[in-house]
This record gives structure tokens, sequence and C-alpha cells, in this order.
């Protein structure tokens, strides 16, 4: 048997699914693995628990109590959830998948599962999960970094990241090419960098001056 990776050992995998059997016996298999499974009866329970915003995975059933799954990945975008979603159902069609997978879902498997396959896809979302909120954080520190700039400094960022020239930045805020080049300095050292083609590769990570 699969299991977990370091990545993925004690990551939480929240398993929705209104079958008792089929709970138990994914949260054993799933634990195992070494996994930190948190099992839900309904989607209620998955939408009220605030840990859904920390990290993991969703395996979740399509046909639930209420509502469908589809219902309930769109419920959780709404709500900002963006913990990748597999999709586990012995409903399975091609239109449900297919909405499932445009929708974001990472995968779309039918019961009876096998075992490792489902720790694999398991595996890889929590991959999934980890890169994005490296990548999330990584973007909050170059925003929290920006926002240290003097507004003088930002807007010579957005000249230097637009690949403007010392002079031409000078002539568009009316200060010398001195003044531009002491600012230019400031900036880079405040974003940590120490090329123009860094400056840019901020600011298009940020969306700036686009």
């Amino acid at each position: 048997m699969i299991v977990a990776s370091e990545v993925g050992r004690g990551a939480r995998v929240f398993l929705v699914d209104d079958d008792d059997a089929v709970r138990v016996a994914l949260n054993r298999l799933l634990s195992s693995a070494g996994f930190a499974v948190v099992p839900c009866a309904t989607a209620e329970e998955l939408l009220s628990d605030p840990r859904v915003q920390d990290g993991g995975c969703i395996i979740l059933d399509l046909r639930l109590p209420g509502r469908d799954g589809l219902e309930v990945q769109s419920d959780l975008a709404r709500r900002g959830v963006t913990l990748p979603v597999i999709f586990l159902t012995a409903h399975g069609d091609v239109s449900a998948s297919v909405r499932a997978l445009k929708s974001g879902a990472l995968d779309f498997l039918e019961k009876p599962v096998d075992g490792d396959v489902l720790i694999s896809a398991v595996a890889s979302a929590l991959e999934r999960d980890a890169q994005s909120r490296a990548a999330a954080t990584s973007l909050q520190h170059l925003r929290d970094l920006v926002a240290t700039l003097s507004r003088r400094e930002h807007e010579v960022f957005v000249g230097v990241a637009a690949g403007k020239l010392n002079k031409h930045i000078a002539a568009a805020l009316g200060i010398t090419e001195t003044t531009v080049k002491f600012h230019r300095h400031r900036t880079m050292q405040k974003l940590g960098v120490d090329s123009s083609a860094q400056l840019a590769r901020i600011a298009e990570q940020l969306g700036i001056g686009g």
C-alpha cells in the first residue's frame, strides 16, 4: 500500500460521504496511510468546519442528502475555500465529471476505488495544496515589501519595471535623473533585488503597472 509522503503525512483530509460503511472504510484506509482524516457525514459538517481554511484536501461524494457534490464544490468556492477536491462516487457520469473538473476538481474517481489509486490522488492533492499555499505566502511577502515603498519609490519602481530609462522616468515625474537613481537604489534595497529584471518580475507577479 502507498503511504503518505513527508508533505502528506499528518495532512488533513476531509472525507465527506453519507454512507457510514464507506466513510468508516475509507477513514481506516487513509488513516493507515498516514493522513489525518476528518470524516463528515453531510456537506454541512464540512462547510461549518473552520479548519477547511487551514490546508489539506477534500474527498467529496457526488450524491449527498439535500444537495449534490457539485453544489457543495460551488459553495466552497464562494466561501473562498481553495482546498483541492477529489470526487468519489458510485453514480458518476461523463457530464458530472466534466463539470467537476471544469470547476477545479483535481480528480473524479468511481466507487469502489482502488486503495492505492485513492491514496495517490490524495497525495497529489496535498502536494498541490502545499505548493499553492507556498506561492500565496510568497506573493503576500512581496506585497508586504512593496507596501514599505514611499510614494516616490513606488512611482520609480513602476517606471523601472516598465523598462523605462532613468531620464524618461525623471521627465515623467518632474525630478532629476540623480533623484531617480537614488529612489531606484532604495527600492531595490527594500525589495531585496539587484537588477531591473527582478523588479520587473515582481511587478508582473503582483500585476503592477500592467
